[in-house]
């Protein structure tokens, strides 16, 4: 979910992250980083909320794989709501599954106190203003419910390095990256507890490198065909420039969670 009406996930790269991250998938580690994610937490007969649902697979599998009862997916873009609707209706939870395609910005078109789980991985990045973006989820989980999400962010406040600022100008997908010391000052504020961050950067790095591998080596047509040669050349100096600041931990993607008190 964005900040802007601007559409980054046109049908193409949608086919170009999921052929790379798996089927319904527009971030890495599939169902196997989301069940890190979600360790702990019970999803089993509860109203969840997908911030940034994308093309749907995290969606479906929420109820399909974890048991939720009812998931309301939220995007801003077209094309990734149709995919997550069709998604929905392929693997048999459409009766469970709603996708809504809303406007940019808050508050989240949701009433007070109405959702158990409020969900979203490695989407919010496109939200710059967290503060109220954690405000707003507070407002309308129930007393007791769990903010559970992954997010890209960025290892210090202030601005980024100039490697840093140079992959988020590749990327141009509307980053509004924060630091862990910003989710935290946000989360306490809107009065969350329970919070806690755990940096991802030294299992991604490794996965990084092995995708830039893919995109560079055998599987190159089967990529040049999505996007054709062109984009496939900007896309590995995405990867290229994503990793230097990897590396040097000022890119850290965190896993986070924070509970409203009862």
């Amino acid at each position: 979910m964005s900040d802007a009406n601007d559409e980054h996930y046109p049908d193409p790269l949608i086919a170009f992250l999921e052929k790379l991250w798996g089927d319904g998938y527009l971030s890495p580690g599939g169902v196997e980083e989301v069940g890190r994610l979600l360790d702990g937490i019970d999803f089993s007969g509860r109203t969840v909320v997908d911030i940034g649902c994308g093309s749907g697979g995290i969606t479906a599998g929420l109820v399909a794989d974890f048991g939720a009862s009812k998931v309301i997916g939220l995007d801003v873009e077209a094309p990734v709501c149709a995919r997550a609707s069709a998604r929905a209706a392929a693997a048999g939870v459409a009766d469970k599954v709603e996708i809504r395609q809303i406007e940019p910005g808050f508050p989240l078109p949701l009433e007070d106190a109405s959702i158990d789980i409020v969900f979203s991985k490695d989407s919010i990045v496109h939200i710059a203003d967290k503060e109220t973006l954690a405000t707003e989820v507070f407002r309308v989980l129930v007393p007791g419910g769990w903010f559970v999400a992954s997010d890209w962010l960025i290892s210090h406040d202030g601005e980024p390095s100039s490697e840093m600022a140079e992959y988020i100008k590749s990327e141009d997908l509307g980053f509004g990256m924060a630091s862990p010391q910003r989710y935290q000052s946000a989360l306490q504020r809107a009065g969350f507890r329970n919070i806690s961050l755990r940096n991802r950067n030294p299992w991604y790095t490794p996965i990084a490198e092995q995708e830039l591998a893919r995109l560079k080596g055998a599987q190159r047509s089967e990529f040049d065909a999505i996007l054709g040669a062109e984009e496939m050349e900007h896309q590995i100096g995405t990867w290229t420039k994503m990793l230097k600041v990897l590396r040097t931990g000022e890119h850290c993607p965190h896993h986070f969670r924070a509970q409203k008190p009862e």
